[in-house]
């Protein structure tokens, strides 16, 4: 039983990985979080 639970937790895992890649891939959220990034180093 555990090692069926560690292979469905190892499936959701890498899923969740490739939904982030596609999501970064994303032109708009990368330019949203470099500015997010960039406002957050930026010295006032």
């Amino acid at each position: 039983m555990a090692t069926a639970e560690y292979a469905i937790a190892t499936l959701a895992a890498v899923a969740f990985a490739g939904l982030l890649v596609v999501i970064m891939r994303s032109e708009e959220v990368r330019g949203f979080l470099l500015n997010i990034i960039r406002a957050a180093l930026a010295i006032p």
